[in-house]
């Protein structure tokens, strides 16, 4: 019988580091999109308002390939941001046919705070490690995901 046969084939799934990682992924989003809700926002509008602030001013269309979201989402999203007064769409100064958008003054205070709630809610999620093994993780982690 195979590890993934029989009785301990539960046990075997959720010892794979593929299934640990997941879980402790989730664990985080689920801690940062609790601690960013606190500036009323949802991860993708995090993320989105995140790349504008860092690309801006930035092109719709840019927005969607650095993300990898889809177009009618983002436009959804950006809508949303718009609304709250996060982010603000203007003709794009060198293709009057496109938006650029920029992060409002009000949106660099909401990326202020969810960066400083986001601290708070990776450093719940390492409390059980100590500064060493933290920054271990960390670099572990990095390695996997750069190679």
């Amino acid at each position: 019988m195979t590890p993934t046969e029989g009785p301990h084939a539960l046990t075997h799934i959720q010892s794979l580091p593929s299934w640990l990682v997941g879980r402790v992924a989730a664990r985080g989003r689920g801690l940062v999109a609790e601690a960013i809700a606190e500036e009323g926002l949802k991860l993708p509008q995090h993320a989105v308002l995140a790349a504008v602030s860092e690309y801006g001013p930035v092109a719709q269309a840019d927005l969607v390939r650095r993300l990898g979201f889809d177009a009618k989402d983002v436009v959804l999203l950006l809508n949303q941001l718009e609304e709250a007064g996060l982010a603000l769409r203007e003709p794009d100064p060198r293709d009057r046919r496109k938006n650029a958008v920029t992060v409002t003054p009000a949106g660099v205070r909401v990326l202020e705070r969810c960066a400083e709630l986001a601290e708070r809610a990776n450093s719940a999620l390492l409390a059980p490690l100590d500064a060493a093994e933290a920054r271990q993780l960390m670099d572990l982690l990095t390695r996997v995901h750069e190679a």
